[in-house]
């Protein structure tokens, strides 16, 4: 007993964790679609909390501000890319357990993220984040942010410290440049499809040897390279 009435169930405290997550989902879709119909900086909390048919204050309880909605899909994959990378084998090669990992999320994240949104709405929020300075800025800094963290997780999973060994920072570096080209691509693509990312992915890290080379004329383009990537541009 608390306070005069009975403790909570398992099965009331499971009821109501679901209700949160409903709420929460119902938040982020409505913001996502709010953000890429009408606008990030146009679209206000009270707008999203009113649709929800929820105050201003529960919003809040789920996300700090705009931006945390804004980022909460990017977040999630993040995540499942950071356990990905700290679940590879520790014989891996640095470069081979990033590439993994990512493949790895891309193989298994569809089914999350449409739970949240439709992929197509994921698309257009990355369309939306490219063109508002005030999320590619936010952006940006999230990206530097990551990097830093993923060096750091590489450099333990190698036994190095990594303010004194710069291969690291350079490797994730790297990774993360081709990771952004890509993304960048899908966005003006025409296939959304999360294979089609998958697809380029591959393609542009299998090219990230060859684009290191001293000499590029004696490494041209793969077939397969120039393939996906007109396959992207049709």
């Amino acid at each position: 007993m608390t306070g005069g009435r009975p403790a909570p169930t398992g099965s009331a405290a499971g009821l109501r964790e679901q209700k949160k997550q409903r709420t929460r989902a119902a938040l982020l879709r409505t913001a996502l679609e709010f953000f890429t119909t009408k606008g990030y900086e146009e679209t206000t909390v009270d707008e999203i909390a009113e649709a929800v048919e929820v105050s201003q204050r529960t919003f809040f309880r789920y996300f700090a501000n705009k931006e945390k909605a804004a980022f909460a899909v990017q977040e999630m994959m993040e995540h499942h890319f950071v356990e990905a990378l700290r679940a590879r084998p520790a014989e891996e090669g640095p470069f081979d357990a990033l590439r993994n990992s990512v493949l790895g999320t891309w193989d298994t994240i569809g089914e999350a993220l449409t739970e949240v949104v439709p992929v197509d709405v994921y698309l257009r929020m990355l369309q939306v984040i490219e063109s508002s300075p005030t999320l590619l800025a936010a952006h940006l800094r999230r990206s530097f942010e990551m990097e830093e963290y993923i060096a750091r997780l590489i450099a333990d999973r190698e036994g190095l410290d990594v303010e004194a060994d710069p291969r690291p920072r350079v490797a994730v570096a790297s990774f993360g440049g081709v990771m952004r080209v890509t993304g960048q691509l899908w966005v003006q693509g025409k296939d959304a499809s999360l294979d089609a990312l998958r697809s380029l992915t591959v393609s542009y890290l299998d090219h990230l040897t060859p684009a290191l080379a001293t000499n590029w004329r004696e490494t041209a383009p793969s077939e397969a390279h120039r393939s996906a990537g007109g396959a992207n541009r049709a």
